[in-house]
């Protein structure tokens, strides 16, 4: 019969003997000296083998956590003894039961050979097969490592059983959690990441990572409960966080080495440095599982397990933290760090209600209360918990109430848990975060950089670390961060002062914001205003709303309309300003030098002084797109470190500034839509420029002359401008991979020097229907030209009118193009050269009516177009090669 798995471990050792021959003297004093230790042990006896008292002994065998047998000159003449030993190694086999023989005054290769079994052979000739299974037993058994005893000192040899016993017994699984929902799953992940079943000699380290509350700690105890009994010694050192000085570190190295080296005697470690070499010298030989439970500091790693050389062969060591950067530190790749999940929606469910809910009593509670306290906690296990416990037997009201109370007030037990990761963080650091919490939750990755730099937090580094530390996530290019850290950071302001929101650093929610204009603040802490209302709303904001905000860095108003008609003054501390719809036509500021950094305007009436513009200094980033009413842009030359101007959507403006073009610094410029646009300046000497858009500028002319060597630019757009020409110095977009000049209506020429272009990829020139034709091939004593666009793969020619493709002859320009696009041309023929461009996989040629003939196409070549090409003879070549895919219509030539 097949032993449980399940059976509930009462012994923690069971003795297996021959009475006769040891009962009275070695195993009673090695009886005695494991019960004088404590250790609770079941001893058989002749009583029990009689009749069916022998299943009894078969479940305490299923019931202990060791057995030791005691292998004696006479045990395997005894078919109760065989018995036992055969219940045993099932449970070695099937329970992870450890197996300890003592070879008692007989040698173990008397115990292999089955000698004691030839008298069994000759009582049992009808069991034979069961006789040669207990052969093949006690062979197994009696190879597994022991002890031998013969003359020596029986004392000394019990001495060291109980001590290894001790040792084995101090291995015991950890207690986990009342209802580990969601483990099971995520302990299979983890033991895969850590290679269990290799026989290599590698030590393996595996982090598990996460914010706090989700579980971590819960997670590794598990871990360590599935795979602890495979290695030679194992320690799971919990509560790392916070030992930082010398004491402490001692404390952990010599608990990380008495539990595995000796359990009942502690290991006494002078300094760190001494621990370390301890840990070397004892632990370099053996193979062991370690698990350092919620580190938070680097010197916690380096005291007790920088190397995996400091371990034997075959070792596990597993780190528990919030900080993904500790990790990296300790040379942990990506690929075995687990980022421990969320509970998903079932198992959220679960959990809550195992604790919320009393089995024996039927409390019926509303579906969408549940669902209630399950948005809020949002899988967190830790809140899940927490609150299913609160909630225990509680009435539907109390429900109600305690979900109204959530909403304002968090849960101060979920809370201190979370906040440790706050506390953690450096002053900048911690300001990131609020701003995060407090305005940014979901708002562009990018723009929030720029936003809180120009506050001097230092996002470059800053964010990072909070997502090390898992505050922040990353999706989609978008911040994200879990709702009750988000609640952690809006309860950390709101405690600044809970009664009066104007001595807060932040607000975010408009009633604090009207309470604070509403009062004669004169010492008014105010950082930070950001409101983002769903819908437009109307309040009234004076002109000295904010002067009084002395430290007053970052306000945005979006869906915010002023019922105030005059002038607003705006402090010149003031870093980022952001007010889309901002109705009055001025922005003042008070006089003297202006710190802002940001300044966004967009949809607004917004009319530029001349010279509104001479003390910005600072000012990296303007956005006045869609403001229809700007004519003409102002003079920007006392902005020297302007890097990004969104003039996009001004419909009416007709004048760019001279100033604009020599911006040293700029690097995007966006005049998309801008359809009045006619008067840009004739020269464009802002080196660093990444983007330049001019798309649907219809009055737009003349390119301008670039003199210097553009190295950031990689896509220039011109779709639907008015310009005939492109200028010669095209060739110093140096880095341009994409030009889009499609749907030039006068656009005549491209410059010969476009070949110069060595990074253009994709060149799209389609619509351009007064195209004279694509520049062509002459001799050039410019070396770079003798290979024209090297990396063109795209070239899409449609509608542009075209009579010939000569171009396409000189195989050494455009050597990588890979797809042909001609619709709607007047071509009559194409190159016969095209057949030995070996990267050409897509060639259309749909609607041209006068195309007469393809040549042979190319050996890889995968996908023609030829639908409505009237003239198009039947090309024989072209029709039996099954692989090309023709998209044609019925009655056109290559049709089937």
């Amino acid at each position: 019969m097949a032993s449980s798995s399940k059976s509930k471990k009462i012994y923690d050792v069971f003795l297996s003997f021959r009475g006769a021959d040891s009962r009275n003297n070695f195993v009673s004093h090695l009886y005695q000296a494991l019960h004088q230790v404590g250790i609770y042990t079941f001893r058989d006896s002749e009583e029990l083998k009689k009749g069916d008292e022998i299943s009894m002994l078969m479940k305490a065998i299923e019931e202990s956590r060791i057995a030791i047998i005691i292998f004696s000159k006479n045990y395997a003449s005894s078919r109760w003894c065989l018995k036992e030993v055969a219940k045993i190694m099932e449970c070695k086999e099937q329970n992870n039961l450890i197996v300890l023989p003592v070879f008692y005054k007989v040698e173990p290769t008397e115990v292999r050979g089955g000698r004691a079994l030839i008298e069994h052979e000759s009582k049992f000739r009808k069991d034979l097969e069961e006789v040669k299974s207990w052969k093949q037993i006690l062979s197994n058994a009696g190879s597994l490592s022991g002890w031998h005893l013969n003359d020596e000192d029986e004392s000394k040899l019990i001495q060291t059983i109980v001590k290894t016993i001790s040792t084995r017994l101090n291995r015991t699984p950890l207690d986990i959690a009342k209802h580990p929902i969601g483990i099971d799953s995520q302990v299979v992940k983890l033991k895969s990441m850590l290679d269990l079943e290799s026989n290599g000699d590698d030590v393996v380290k595996v982090g598990l990572w996460g914010q706090g509350g989700r579980g971590k700690s819960t997670l590794a105890r598990a871990l360590y409960n599935a795979i602890f009994k495979q290695f030679e010694g194992s320690c799971f050192l919990a509560n790392v966080r916070g030992a930082r000085d010398s004491r402490d570190l001692v404390l952990l190295q010599e608990k990380l080495l008495s539990e595995i080296l000796s359990p009942q005697q502690k290991l006494e470690v002078s300094s760190v440095e001494r621990g370390i070499n301890l840990i070397q010298d004892r632990l370099r030989h053996k193979k062991v599982l370690i698990i350092l439970d919620d580190v938070d500091d680097l010197c916690q790693l380096n005291a007790l397990a920088r190397e995996g050389k400091w371990f034997g062969n075959g070792s596990r060591i597993i780190v528990t933290t919030r900080d993904s950067h500790l990790l990296t530190c300790l040379e942990i790749d990506k690929d075995h760090v687990y980022k421990v999940r969320e509970l998903d929606h079932n198992e959220a469910r679960q959990l809550l209600c195992e604790h919320a809910f009393l089995t024996h009593k039927k409390l019926k509670i509303k579906k969408s209360l549940v669902d209630g306290v399950l948005n809020h906690a949002k899988g967190l296990p830790l809140a899940l918990v927490v609150l299913g416990s609160f909630l225990l037997d509680r009435r539907e009201d109390e429900w109600k109430s305690t979900l109204k109370k959530l909403s304002r007030v968090p849960n101060y037990e979920i809370i201190d848990v979370l906040r440790i990761s706050y506390d953690g963080l450096d002053e900048y650091e911690q300001k990131i975060f609020l701003h995060i919490a407090c305005f940014f939750k979901g708002w562009d990755n990018e723009y929030i950089k720029k936003v809180l730099d120009s506050c001097d937090f230092e996002a470059t580094i800053g964010l990072p670390v909070l997502f090390e530390k898992s505050l922040i996530s990353i999706e989609w290019g978008k911040l994200q961060m879990h709702d009750l850290i988000q609640l952690m950071g809006m309860d950390i302001v709101r405690q600044e002062c809970r009664h009066n929101p104007g001595r807060r650093s932040r607000l975010w929610l408009s009633n604090d914001f009207v309470d604070v204009l509403s009062c004669d603040m004169g010492d008014c802490a105010v950082e930070a205003i950001v409101l983002k209302l769903p819908k437009p709303t109307e309040m009234c904001i004076g002109p000295d709303a904010f002067t009084k905000m002395r430290t007053l860095r970052l306000l945005i108003l979006h869906n915010v309309h002023n019922s105030f008609q005059g002038h607003i003054c705006l402090p010149n501390e003031l870093r980022w300003f952001e007010w889309p719809g901002y109705a009055d036509r001025i922005l003042k500021f008070s006089s003297g030098p202006k710190r802002l950094v940001g300044l966004n305007m967009n949809q607004s009436n917004v009319i530029i002084e001349p010279k509104q513009f001479k003390d910005f200094q600072n000012l990296k980033y303007i956005d006045f797109s869609h403001c229809e009413m700007m004519v003409r842009t102002p003079d920007l030359s006392c902005t020297p470190q302007l890097e990004e101007l969104d003039l996009s959507n001004c419909k009416n403006l007709v004048e760019v500034h001279e100033s604009i073009a020599n911006l040293k610094k700029l690097q995007v410029l966006n005049l998309r839509k801008c359809y009045e646009l006619s008067v840009f300046p004739n020269v464009l000497k802002s080196k660093y420029l990444r983007a330049l858009n001019f798309c649907e500028c219809i009055k737009f002319k003349r390119f301008p002359d670039i003199p210097h060597k553009l190295k950031e630019l990689k896509e220039l757009r011109l779709v639907e401008t008015a310009i005939k020409e492109l200028p010669t110095s095209i060739e110093n977009l140096v880095a341009l991979e994409s030009m889009s000049i499609s749907h030039c209506k006068n656009l005549e020429h491209l410059p010969y020097s476009i070949y110069k272009l060595q990074k253009l990829t994709v060149l799209n020139v389609q619509d351009c229907t007064n195209l004279i034709g694509f520049p062509k091939y002459k001799d050039s004593v410019d070396s770079c030209v003798k290979v024209g666009l090297s990396k063109l793969e795209v070239l899409e020619l449609s509608r542009c009118n075209l009579s010939e493709v000569e171009f396409l002859e000189n195989l050494s320009y455009f050597p990588l193009l890979s797809s042909l696009n001609l619709n709607y041309n007047n071509i009559t023929t194409l190159p016969t050269s095209i057949n030995k461009r070996d990267h050409l996989s897509i060639l259309s040629v749909e609607n041209c009516h006068r195309l007469r003939e393809i040549p042979e196409l190319p050996p890889l070549f995968d996908w023609l177009m030829a639908k409505n090409c009237n003239s198009l003879q039947k090309n024989e070549d072209l029709t039996s090669i099954d692989r090309i895919v023709r998209r044609c219509s019925v009655n056109d030539p290559l049709g089937e």
